[in-house]
């Protein structure tokens, strides 16, 4: 058997240590530490501290934007773990100069940043720019939905709010009826103390309901009607994702075709993305010109978006604005010939499973036109009269034919024709062109746009794109919630780990 050397993890060595040297080159550590250094203006910060002749010396706003882009690269958000890393960690000693924050210095310093963080992004994207990480080709838009720090259980609009502390008063009042009751004959004791735990933690949850009702205006939705509130963040919004119904904000992001850098992003508490589109194409354009890059982004580069952000409104934008973009609309994968089998695909159902029977009805194909007699025929044989002879309808022309009363009330085949009992005879419209004077709608115009196959083309490298920027931040940085509350702060949050995303690359793909 062979001999080895004595060794012991329990061992306590005192090594000099030199800060400088512990920051490798090549690492994420090291492009961090230039990048603060020499690349970013930290004067922005200067206005926020008057202790020029009194008070004591803060700490230096490069140091704690070192510590705080490091720790969020390793994912950790907690204030208590990165003041933790600057006494343990060495990478984090040398960025941080051996310094030792306390956690409510570095708290208050994410949260007071929300004027700060614009300009610091702007720079970044200056620094990418300078070394040729930007390709400015083309965008894609894209949003992510992130769990914030409340729980949706106090999500209700003020009705479904008031109904809740109703319950909650009706439970006090059964478990006092309860006691009152348990007063004249024998208890259990350690039930008793129970119950009365719960008492005073209904009556506080009731309180804190009332208190919110009573100092807060209703919410409202985009089209003007009651949505949902929440008492720990109204900020933040009740929402559909991948993960199931959250409680929490939507991160959009737009991202760089060549590198999958970020360059636009803000984070916002409603999952409506069509309404914050013309913010994002003005954010867009607005960095861009404040690199130096160009003074309309939009004459060089594409813009690629998915449903979620097609609206009539927003294609008028696109439109009248000569901007070169794809935005998908909800029946693109139905318009797609790709898409024909996808029903093939798609997993089996259960053997035993019945489906439910349903009519099927006649479509405009199965309705044929006679040359000789000039007359739609329909399934069942009876003529059908011209209704318009010069019907527009979504930009395109035809004819629109009606059949006869007589025939339709009493024809056999009824009910695989015509829906409703009211309906007295059955319409066709048969389209036969684009209409030349027609005004279509700008949905329209997208679609027709979009469904080129030049213009799926470029749509397909959309997901590509813009969804690793999201598992990145979300997996390999472990954004998976946010730890802050209000709009403000989840907006400095969301930028912050976009930054380290973008110093990411930085890192992989700058040549200096």
């Amino acid at each position: 058997m062979g001999k080895f050397k004595d060794h012991s993890y329990d061992q306590k060595v005192f090594i000099p240590v030199s800060f400088s040297d512990q920051v490798l080159p090549g690492t994420f550590e090291y492009t961090l530490n230039h990048v603060v250094d020499n690349e970013l203006d930290l004067s922005v910060f200067h206005d926020r501290f008057k202790n020029d002749e009194n008070g004591a010396p803060a700490y230096d706003p490069a140091i704690l934007l070192k510590i705080i882009l490091y720790a969020y690269s390793r994912g950790i958000v907690s204030s208590r773990e990165i003041a933790r890393l600057c006494r343990e960690n060495v990478v984090c000693m040398a960025l941080s100069a051996d310094s030792h924050p306390h956690f409510t210095t570095i708290a208050n310093f994410i949260s007071t940043m929300d004027k700060e963080i614009a300009p610091l992004i702007t720079q970044i994207l200056s620094v990418c720019y300078a070394n040729h990480v930007i390709g400015g080709n083309m965008f894609a838009i894209d949003g992510c939905k992130i769990t914030s720090n409340c729980s949706k259980e106090w999500s209700g609009t003020k009705g479904e709010l008031f109904k809740k502390a109703k319950k909650i008063d009706e439970s006090i009042r059964y478990l006092l009826t309860k006691h009152r009751e348990a007063d004249k004959n024998t208890y259990n004791e350690s039930q008793e103390e129970k119950e009365k735990a719960s008492i005073e933690k209904l009556k506080a949850k009731s309180q804190k309901i009332r208190e919110w009702l009573s100092e807060n205006d209703e919410k409202l939705g985009v089209q003007g009607k009651p949505i949902k509130s929440n008492i720990t963040d109204n900020e933040s919004a009740k929402m559909s994702s991948s993960h199931g119904v959250i409680q929490g904000y939507n991160g959009i992001a737009a991202v760089d075709e060549k590198h999958q850098l970020i360059v636009w992003a803000e984070a916002f508490g409603d999952s409506t993305e069509s309404q914050h589109f013309p913010d994002i194409l003005a954010g867009i354009k607005t960095n861009f010109s404040d690199i130096g890059a160009s003074d309309d982004i939009f004459d060089e580069a594409v813009v690629t978006a998915d449903s979620g952000f097609h609206s009539n409104k927003n294609m008028q934008l696109i439109l009248e604005n000569d901007i070169t973009a794809f935005v998908a609309d909800n029946q693109f994968r139905k318009r797609d010939v790709r898409f024909d089998s996808a029903q093939e695909h798609k997993k089996k159902r259960v053997e035993n499973w019945k489906p439910v029977k349903g009519k099927k009805y006649f479509s405009a194909d199965e309705f044929t036109y006679d040359e000789r007699c000039g007359r739609l025929i329909c399934p069942a044989g009876f003529a059908m009269r011209v209704k318009c002879r010069n019907l527009q309808s979504s930009g395109y022309t035809g004819v629109a034919y009606i059949g006869e009363r007589k025939n339709c009330r009493s024809c056999s085949l009824r009910s695989r024709c015509i829906r409703k009992a009211t309906t007295a005879a059955r319409q066709v419209m048969k389209l036969d062109g684009v209409c030349g004077d027609w005004k279509i709608s700008y949905t329209e115009q997208m679609k027709r746009i979009f469904d080129k196959p030049e213009s799926r083309s470029i749509y397909s490298k959309r997901m590509g794109t813009v969804e690793p920027v999201f598992g990145n931040i979300r997996s390999t940085l472990g954004l998976d919630r946010f730890t802050l509350r209000s709009k403000k702060k989840v907006n400095v949050q969301w930028l912050l780990f976009c930054m380290v995303h973008n110093i990411g690359k930085i890192q992989k793909y700058s040549k200096a």
